[in-house]
């Protein structure tokens, strides 16, 4: 069969792949249709037949082959092929999947240096993705750090500071625009599973809800899981509460994403979906299966020790469950998988007995949960994305989960709300181990933090920490809002992460130049922060 032959153009029409590679054998040129291809079709997502076959006759047109100009068949086949292939193209979107862990340490994978601890799992997640050296949370605790992945924006500007106890008045508004929105629109299934502590009264039309922040399916607690991670009994599912549970809390939020999920795709398997899976551990009060505890009992310095190993390495065991299931459904390909900690590990014993388990490794970070040092939020960052991830990356780029809202719309190819005021940026070209562009640096004040210099700057290999002239404060309201508004930035301390991750060598008698350049950036980006966030009543 030759390539004057029309049925062999005709069989390769309804593939993509396949007319791209017909193009190549008669032309011997691809490099310009490749790129006028990419290039139309990313603009409309073939979503418009006239476009499509008004755009393979140019090709044709602008062809000097004989048999393209008199072959009309091709030219109508073509168009055909958009027809039949436009919700195959929509389907091209990929699936997203976030799963974020609570008070994970830096150093408590396998994959990041812990000696003792297995993560068979996550190790061969970050084998055959990437992982991250520079991965940073949105905040150096809870609340305000879920806040801000799921809105892209400091969680300042959301007027969440610091962790929301039951009951409080604090919350996300209803008027931050979240990821599972911004999806939801563009045509996602959404789910979220896990902890919410986005609010203080949970499950209350008083507060908004997970289902006000976009997602179709929800199933979590408001804070921990009571009354710890074995056997939890506060769970509520879509508004309804659930009653005691058997089992440990990371197995049941992900048995729950996995059986939306099966449901989900049983009942459109096209439709592409954002999974927010929020595990509970391994924040304190710890619990973990005992046949887990005994594989520790003897590696461990302690009972209490080898209950914290193996709760890292149940986390470990429901992400394998995630990818299992991911591969069974034939979905593991075109999905992304973010696994992530919301912050730093807890201090042990920093709330007495309860927090007697909390033995997270902030290694070789410097400060733990709480501090605006490294350890406050510098996490495990893992993605593996097998479409569009070449595996065995290790990456030192600076990316956070601030970034996560720009970078999901531009995979669903959905627009930002104009005007919205992000922090974050795509993170698309470190998966290609490009640079990313940013803007402006990120920037964490937190007025509650334990240690001395409440806020911190990242800006490319530099870390730069500084006091603040006010009192801890835990929110900004009415009451200290003009102090709040007034303080500023004294004190600085400058460091070269690239060569200095453990923050041991105060830079701050560098060149005056870059001092000044980055005390002045620091306080630019820190005074725009705090006339923008928001004051409670």
């Amino acid at each position: 069969m030759s390539g004057d032959d029309p049925d062999f153009y005709f069989g390769l029409i309804f593939d993509f792949h396949g007319c791209v590679k017909l193009w190549e054998k008669v032309t011997g040129n691809m490099k310009g249709v490749n790129s006028l291809i990419n290039l139309s079709l990313n603009q409309v997502n073939c979503m418009d037949s006239h476009f499509c076959s008004d755009f393979f006759y140019s090709l044709f047109l602008h062809s000097n082959m004989k048999f393209f100009k008199r072959a009309g068949f091709f030219y109508l086949s073509a168009s055909l092929f958009c027809i039949l292939n436009l919700q195959a193209v929509k389907n091209e979107r990929p699936n997203i999947v976030v799963v974020l862990c609570d008070d994970l340490g830096y150093g408590d994978l396998a994959c990041y240096g812990h000696p003792k601890i297995k993560t068979p799992y996550l190790d061969r997640m970050a084998k055959s993705g990437i992982r991250f050296t520079d991965f940073y949370s949105t905040a150096p605790v809870c609340s305000p750090s879920r806040v801000g992945l799921l809105t892209g924006r400091s969680p300042n500007r959301a007027g969440v500071y610091d962790w929301i106890p039951a009951g409080r008045d604090i919350h996300m508004r209803e008027s931050e625009v979240t990821i599972p929105q911004l999806l939801k629109k563009a045509g996602y299934a959404t789910c979220m599973s896990g902890k919410w502590h986005c609010n203080g009264q949970f499950n209350s039309r008083r507060q908004p809800q997970p289902d006000d922040a976009g997602f179709d399916h929800w199933f979590g607690t408001q804070n921990n899981a009571s009354p710890s991670h074995e056997n939890p009994k506060n769970f509520v599912r879509n508004g309804q509460p659930v009653g005691p549970l058997k089992g440990y809390s990371c197995q049941i939020v992900m048995d729950e994403a996995l059986g939306w999920l099966k449901r989900q795709q049983a009942k459109d398997a096209q439709q592409p979906f954002f999974m927010y899976i929020a595990f509970h551990e391994p924040h304190e009060p710890v619990a973990s299966p005992k046949e887990l505890v005994n594989q520790y009992d003897g590696l461990a310095k302690n009972h209490n020790q080898a209950q914290y190993f193996a709760n890292v390495t149940n986390i470990d065991s429901s992400v394998g469950k995630l990818m299992k299931a991911l591969r069974a459904m034939k979905l593991d390909e075109n999905t992304l998988v973010v696994f992530t900690s919301d912050n730093g590990p807890e201090t042990l014993l920093r709330y007495g007995p309860r927090s007697g388990r909390s033995y997270g490794s902030p290694e070789p970070l410097r400060g733990m949960k709480l501090w605006t040092t490294e350890a406050g939020f510098r996490v495990a960052g893992i993605m593996h994305w097998p479409a569009r991830i070449k595996s065995g990356q290790v990456s030192g780029e600076t990316v956070s989960a601030l970034d996560f809202l720009p970078t999901f719309c531009e995979m669903a190819r959905t627009k930002i709300p104009q005007g919205l005021k992000l922090d974050g940026t795509s993170f698309l070209p470190s998966l290609k181990g490009e640079p990313i562009k940013r803007k402006k640096p990120l920037l964490w004040v937190y007025y509650n933090a334990l240690n001395e210099r409440r806020v911190a700057m990242r800006y490319g290999k530099w870390k730069v920490l500084a006091k603040i002239n006010l009192s801890k404060i835990k929110s900004i309201n009415q009451k200290n809002e003009s102090q709040a508004k007034a303080a500023t930035l004294y004190d600085f301390q400058i460091f070269n992460l690239s060569q200095d991750m453990e923050e041991t060598n105060n830079l701050s008698k560098i060149p005056p130049s870059i001092f000044k350049e980055l005390q002045k950036t620091m306080g630019i980006h820190y005074r725009e922060l705090v006339n923008d966030s928001y004051v409670w009543k």
